[in-house]
């Protein structure tokens, strides 16, 4: 997968813009991107979203199903069996479907995030039609061998190792916090795998959860680019429209309880040579007015150089050189559904202690008061943001957010919706979400300890 992921930073660093063409139907400074969504008799979500101005088409397919609500016991499966889905199936033989991708000009990835599993491939335009057969192909049916689950039980249990176990830092914080922050299992579980549930996984296993949650009625298709409207709706029809659904079980309780006093945690680290802290607040719900002001205040704390924190934590006391952070680690603040944290973290240097950083922290939050103007450069800085996001990649930021509002809210035309929800947030609104979201009691504060040579505890 190193040539794939090579490729796909390629194309990240030069995508274009986002489309300079979409209709100014709401004003001369707000985007439309066009949006067509239909259900198949399936139950499979169709979203169309054309774009002329590159000659390349993304197919995107997304299942809702992720980290968050794998079974109990098999931590890491919804990861594992997002490798599984490369191994082949009715039509691709192992590996096939990569090449297929390659051999006709494009790149293609998958992931897990905590509330789905996306695949997508960028391909030149006149491709279409093979990738959204091979993306049917495997969704139809799997080459689900014993074969096949143990070598990528074998590759995923390596993957813990290398970007977890054998790696300062290692799952610091994203894959961290999620465990010290929250209370419910379905949130605060190993996402990446235990070692010994990766182990345990049986092709029952495997069988069953394909047939479950890799069914028409549990996804949505994305299909961004340059295509014919009728044509795509006439492939996928053929390809996708008589694949059976399934029976989806009920989906579990993810909900998480009011925190009402603040969790310090610490995590040794022997292959770190700085400390570092990260800290979380639990967001608003998803939606809500709250939840874009959280975002705006994210802007205002962590994003830019002008962020307050940047600027009280590196350019005035100097005990840090970058504070990176924002909403959802494995993703952006529009595409999860379900509790989320807003975070940032940083490394420090061991002279300084512990209580020092937090005391610098809590005195940008205790005197945090916004103001209308720091309000309007926020806005402006998530739109700039935002169309960053649905330019970026030849439009896979596009894909990603129209897929997953498909998802999550049967609404994939909410992508148009984005920025005049951000305009309705007041200063009152904001300072109201500071008092009840940024307080002390709501945050967890987790502190990589690194274990010196001389066993010396900086903190």
């Amino acid at each position: 997968m190193k040539k794939i992921m090579k490729l796909f930073l390629l194309l990240m660093i030069t995508s274009s813009g986002f489309a300079q063409n979409q209709q100014q139907s709401s004003g001369p400074n707000e985007y439309n991107v066009p949006v067509e969504y239909y259900t198949l008799d399936n139950g499979l979500k169709v979203i169309l979203s054309p774009d002329e101005t590159a000659p390349t088409a993304i197919v995107a397919v997304y299942y809702n199903i992720g980290f968050r609500i794998e079974p109990k016991d098999r931590t890491g499966f919804a990861h594992l069996f997002e490798h599984m889905m490369f191994q082949g199936s009715q039509n691709l033989g192992k590996m096939e479907f990569i090449k297929l991708v390659q051999e006709n000009g494009g790149v293609l990835n998958g992931s897990t995030r905590f509330d789905f599993t996306n695949y997508f491939e960028i391909v030149p335009a006149n491709k279409l039609e093979t990738m959204l057969w091979a993306e049917a192909d495997r969704m139809r049916g799997l080459d689900i061998t014993q074969e096949n689950l143990t070598n990528q039980q074998g590759v995923v249990k390596n993957e813990v190792k290398v970007n977890v176990l054998n790696q300062p830092y290692g799952g610091f914080p994203w894959l961290d916090m999620p465990q010290y922050a929250n209370t419910n299992w379905y949130n605060a579980h190993n996402f990446y795998g235990d070692l010994e549930d990766l182990d345990a996984a049986t092709l029952e296993d495997v069988e069953s959860f394909f047939n479950t949650y890799y069914s028409p009625n549990n996804a949505a298709l994305a299909v961004v680019g340059d295509f014919d409207m009728e044509k795509a709706k006439q492939w996928i029809k053929e390809y996708f429209g008589d694949i059976p659904a399934a029976d989806l079980p009920k989906k579990p309780d993810i909900s998480e309880p009011r925190q009402e006093k603040e969790k310090q945690f610490v995590k040794n680290d022997s292959l770190a040579n700085k400390p570092a802290m990260a800290i979380a607040y639990h967001m608003p719900e998803r939606n809500t007015p709250e939840y874009y002001a959280m975002g705006l205040l994210n802007q205002i704390l962590v994003q830019g150089d002008n962020a307050l924190l940047q600027k009280k934590l590196v350019d005035e006391l100097g005990y840090t050189s970058n504070v990176s952070g924002g909403i959802n680690y494995l993703g952006n603040m529009f595409n999860y559904n379900g509790p989320m944290q807003f975070m940032f973290n940083f490394t420090y240097d061991n002279e300084t202690s512990k209580e020092q950083v937090v005391t610098a922290v809590d005195e940008v939050m205790n005197n945090l008061k916004i103001t209308p103007e720091m309000l309007d450069n926020a806005i402006v800085k998530m739109r700039s943001q935002l169309y960053d996001d649905l330019g970026g990649t030849f439009g896979l930021g596009r894909a990603d957010l129209l897929a997953t509002f498909a998802l999550f809210d049967d609404d994939p035309a909410r992508i148009n919706e984005l920025e005049g929800e951000f305009k309705k947030v007041t200063p009152e609104l904001m300072n109201k979400t500071v008092s009840e979201y940024l307080r002390r009691s709501n945050r967890t504060i987790l502190t990589v300890n690194p274990l010196l040579a001389n066993n010396e505890n900086p903190n």
